[in-house]
């Protein structure tokens, strides 16, 4: 059995860790309200200049085709099987003798420096990487030291939602290297795999109509999330989860489902992407030219409205009403709730082994996508199509940088490639024993691979992967497949804004997304929004709010969709 890292449950894991979403908004603050905004997001005619061509590479097959869907989306491939005889993708040794450093952050124990993994890798690299993993725990503390000492490495990994915290739009051009002249356009074709990384990955590393950060775990269908249901136990009860078309089938669902004598509840908390369903925005919608916040759009109420009155309906769990989020894994895999909301890593093998150890029978189901009033098209807001970023130093020469970008095409190998191997699974009979379902690391491996560090700075792009459960593999790739004509890009997709720290309390909203909590928790009436709403868009600020991303974003940049 395979225990490589998987992708998004690390994002997923890491994103926890640091407190916000992994894949939110790639937002930046700037300096004081009457202060030089640095970075910033880009223009139509920038983006377009700079931005890499794409060329999908054919290294190797997938068991399961990408799909392409609705603007744009594309999913990510699946494989049922681990390649048999992983195939080159990169045919010459990349590097060129140079040595430098690199900081990535690790959630793990970090391994033993100059270990075996490590002198294989600068091996085959042909050059020296002195890895420096910092702790993910403290990773926020490390890098602005760093910065402002002016002392980054010369590689360094930036997860996107720590940018306002390390002020990438000012690292920027000042720290950071713009790479746009190595890789702008056809320019990238000398690196087949970055090539292969979607476009959208490479808008959201942009600044200022410039190319910095080399994506990474970057995907062409990217969702916040959705709704997941016991498959196993809908089965057991004769029930297709299709005839759910709407929030009533939902509801009715549920009072079939609830049997709190039993210790049974149809639903854990299931506000979180009530967008899928109801048709509001991620944050803004554009009507007549004009932006509106989430917050007033009539579909963000009615959402409001109905989590409030399931609330009250005795079909939620107890735990869930209470806030105990904790612990929502927990009760899915025992059966206490048979519908739940997470993100799009909670489906994957690590699930499967933790649910089977609670039920034998546990299979996770997702509820095929559908609107409020079962009528319109449903409408699912696509992610950044990268949240993590790798960046090289500013001080680099360009003959370094070229070399660098060599390394990091070697890195971002496609999957099951004889490069992903290595740099995935260290080397065989070391680090990892080949058996039917790809490799299995041995205690070295867990201590030295296992522990990531180079697929920080760059890596493929995201595939579907479960070697000891194929059809859940099956499962996930088809529902990618149907979710994803009803993607779309939400306003500000992949763009980068320096919102002015004078604006910083009124776009975090913090009071009136307690209020929010309260409301779908039962705690309070949907009029407590109303009157929290009205105080932000006033004496809050969010009035002033949106007219700054109106003529500051919008009116001068678009919307990126």
């Amino acid at each position: 059995m395979s225990s490589e890292l998987n992708r998004r449950t690390f994002v997923t894991g890491a994103a926890a860790v640091a407190g916000t979403a992994a894949l939110a908004p790639l937002l930046s603050a700037c300096g004081g309200g009457g202060s030089k905004s640095h970075g910033g997001t880009n223009s139509k005619a920038g983006s377009a200049a700079a931005l890499p061509a794409y060329v999908p590479s054919s290294a190797v097959h997938p068991d399961v085709a990408s799909t392409s869907g609705a603007h744009d989306a594309l999913t990510d491939p699946g494989f049922v099987t681990y390649p048999a005889n992983p195939a080159k993708s990169v045919t010459e040794v990349p590097g060129a003798g140079g040595h430098y450093t690199a900081i990535t952050p690790l959630w793990a124990t970090v391994p033993a420096p100059g270990n075996a993994f490590y002198e294989a890798m600068n091996k085959a690299l042909g050059a020296t990487l002195t890895m420096k993993p910092g702790n993910g725990n403290t990773y926020n503390t490390t890098i602005p030291t760093l910065t402002a000492a002016r002392k980054l490495p010369d590689w360094v990994q930036l997860p996107g939602w720590w940018n306002p915290l390390f002020k990438v739009g000012e690292l920027a051009g000042t720290q950071l290297a713009d790479l746009t002249p190595y890789l702008a356009g056809d320019k990238i074709k000398k690196y087949p795999n970055l090539a292969a990384q979607p476009t959208g990955a490479w808008q959201a590393g942009m600044w200022q109509d410039k190319l910095y950060g080399i994506p990474t775990f970057a995907s062409g269908f990217a969702l916040p999330g959705q709704y997941y249901y016991r498959g196993d136990v809908f089965a057991s009860k004769g029930i297709n989860a299709a005839d759910v078309k709407s929030a009533d089938d939902l509801v009715s669902l549920g009072k079939e489902l609830t049997s709190a004598k039993a210790g049974v509840w149809a639903f854990d908390d299931v506000w979180q992407y009530t967008d899928q369903i109801f048709g509001y925005a991620q944050k803004f919608t554009i009507s007549g030219g004009k932006l509106m916040h989430k917050y007033e759009q009539p579909e963000f109420i009615e959402a409001l409205n109905w989590c409030y009155k399931l609330a009250k309906s005795g079909l939620m769990h107890p735990d869930a009403l209470a806030g105990n989020n904790n612990d929502a894994k927990t009760r899915f895999f025992a059966g206490k709730v048979l519908i739940t909301a997470d993100g799009q890593g909670a489906w994957n093998e690590a699930d499967a082994q933790s649910g089977i150890a609670a039920d034998k029978n546990y299979r996770r189901a997702s509820l095929t996508p559908f609107s409020a009033d079962g009528k319109a098209t449903p409408q699912l807001f696509m992610n950044p199509s990268a949240g993590m970023f790798s960046y090289l130093n500013a001080k680099l020469k360009p003959a370094q940088i070229e070399e660098c970008l060599r390394i990091a095409n070697y890195l971002a190998a496609p999957f099951g490639t004889a490069e992903y191997t290595l740099v995935n699974f260290g080397v065989e009979g070391v680090h990892y024993t080949r058996g039917t379902n790809g490799p299995t690391p041995t205690k070295a491996g867990q201590a030295q691979v296992q522990a990531q560090t180079f697929p920080f700075l760059a890596t493929g792009v995201n595939v579907v992967n479960n070697p000891d459960f194929p059809q859940l593999t099956q499962d996930r790739c088809a529902w990618n497949s149907e979710a994803a004509k009803y993607a779309y890009k939400p306003v500000f997709w992949n763009m980068n804004i320096t919102v002015p720290s004078r604006f910083a309390t009124a776009d975090a909203a913090q009071a009136v997304e307690d209020t929010i909590k309260d409301v779908y928790h039962g705690i309070k009436p949907v009029s407590a929004f109303q009157d929290a709403l009205s105080t932000w868009k006033g004496s809050g600020g969010g009035d002033r709010l949106v007219a700054w991303y109106q003529s500051t974003v919008l009116d001068k940049f678009g919307s990126g969709q």
